[in-house]
């Protein structure tokens, strides 16, 4: 029976929106431990430690996270391009919230010593395993649709889960941490991670309910069986676009934790702000990229990705000083809009980025090689940028300007790699 335009843009409809509110879920999860790191995590997990060096403890295993995030990638990425990309995107989404809920449930410092913190490494490192063969999988149900012309609007929606899943993460949390101190240290900051685990059960309904990848389906049918090691295909036929994918996600990746993981731990140690206040501040930042991220994945169809790429990048390379200047002002109004302007500028890059970098790669190799791309330098800049800059301030006293110059470093790495790619908004699946 043929299928009806209709029915395919129904269905294309149905598998954007299980993108958008699975990834949501998984980035609710992902994200409520950079800011429990910046917040809480020192107090109760490294409490032998001052203030700074709990800090930096807290970071280095939030970083652990983002250094099992390849790891994800390359596994995930190996059975999504051999078995298909939907029972990848089920398994992902369950470790997330098994571990985000056990989170929750995990005894402190207090209470088992080193133990605790041993225990809350090896569930950071469960997270980022599964958020890091998510991403790939969720992308290509989307860009997979193969309806041209609109992949980058598509696919952009997908990453428009993630500032959701951090305004969602920030909002759960200011409201607990606005309880008396005693009480959200001794059990108000589990709950966000108990919500966290039961989210679970509405992210799995969703993507339950959405089909396999057509584009996939038709390559299984097709063509010659998949290779038997997909990622040693991707390294023999595309080594240049996994490192143009890697150095494209340097600027993106690394002033995205700088906007809003250092900034809660910088603003409160640093200038004496109040939590609230550098909360809300990402809260309206990620209410703002909700709206521009599709809308610059859109550009992206119309203008080509590399021009809508490199504008964010050299847009945010000018703005790091800029930056820190409106933080140092301490008005609330000065500090939301510095994020504000912040996360628009990232927005530029990232509404692009999916559909950018599942069409460097060929069908039977698009998740592993995608996704080889995109985690490999999670840990290099998101991963490593608070711990990076928290070390360079405590270095200058406070002094913001080596962090910029780290950030005009990631900045210059993203537009080479971008500046050398092939422009690939009007190629074919």
């Amino acid at each position: 029976m043929a299928v009806t335009s209709s029915s395919t843009s129904s269905e294309t409809r149905r598998v954007v929106l299980a993108g958008f509110i699975g990834t949501t879920v998984e980035w609710y999860d992902f994200f409520l431990y950079g800011t429990a790191s910046a917040l809480v995590f020192n107090k109760l997990f490294f409490p032998t430690f001052d203030a700074t060096t709990g800090t930096l403890m807290a970071f280095s295993t939030y970083a652990v996270g983002f250094f099992a995030r390849p790891v994800g990638g390359l596994v995930f990425g190996h059975y999504g391009d051999k078995l298909g990309r939907k029972s990848m995107l089920v398994t992902t989404l369950m470790l997330m919230g098994v571990a985000t809920f056990a989170m929750g449930l995990l005894p402190t410092y207090e209470t088992l010593g080193v133990w605790a913190s041993i225990l809350l490494v090896a569930l950071r490192f469960i997270q980022g395993f599964g958020v890091g063969g998510e991403w790939g999988g969720a992308v290509l149900m989307a860009v997979e649709r193969d309806e041209h012309g609109k992949r980058g609007f598509h696919a952009s929606w997908v990453q428009a889960g993630v500032p959701v899943g951090l305004l969602l993460a920030n909002a759960v949390f200011q409201i607990f941490s606005s309880l008396p101190e005693a009480s959200f240290l001794s059990w108000g900051w589990r709950v966000p991670f108990l919500i966290g685990g039961a989210l679970l059960g509405v992210g799995l309904f969703i993507r339950l309910k959405v089909m396999e990848s057509p584009v996939f389906q038709r390559a299984q049918a097709e063509a010659a069986p998949p290779p038997a090691m997909p990622i040693v295909t991707v390294l023999r036929e595309h080594p240049g676009n996994v490192l143009v994918a890697m150095g494209a996600r340097f600027a993106e990746n690394a002033f995205f934790y700088i906007f809003t993981v250092l900034i809660l731990s910088y603003g409160t140690q640093q200038l004496g702000m109040s939590k609230g206040a550098l909360l809300n501040a990402v809260l309206v930042g990620s209410a703002v990229q909700l709206v521009v991220i599709p809308w610059f994945g859109a550009l992206s169809d119309r203008l080509g990705r590399r021009p809508v790429y490199l504008g964010g990048a050299v847009f945010l390379m000018l703005f790091a000083m800029p930056f820190f200047w409106m933080l140092d002002t301490r008005s609330p109004l000065i500090v939301a809009l510095a994020v504000v302007m912040g996360l628009v500028g990232h927005s530029a890059m990232y509404g692009p980025q999916a559909a950018f970098f599942s069409e460097l790669f060929s069908t039977r190799v698009r998740y592993s090689g995608a996704s080889l791309g995109y985690q490999l330098a999670s840990p290099l800049a998101g991963g490593l940028a608070p711990l990076i800059a928290t070390k360079l301030l405590g270095w200058s006293d406070g002094a913001p300007w080596p962090v910029v110059v780290y950030l005009a470093i990631m900045s210059a790495i993203t537009l080479v790699s971008v500046f050398l790619a092939r422009e690939t908004h009007r190629s074919e699946l």
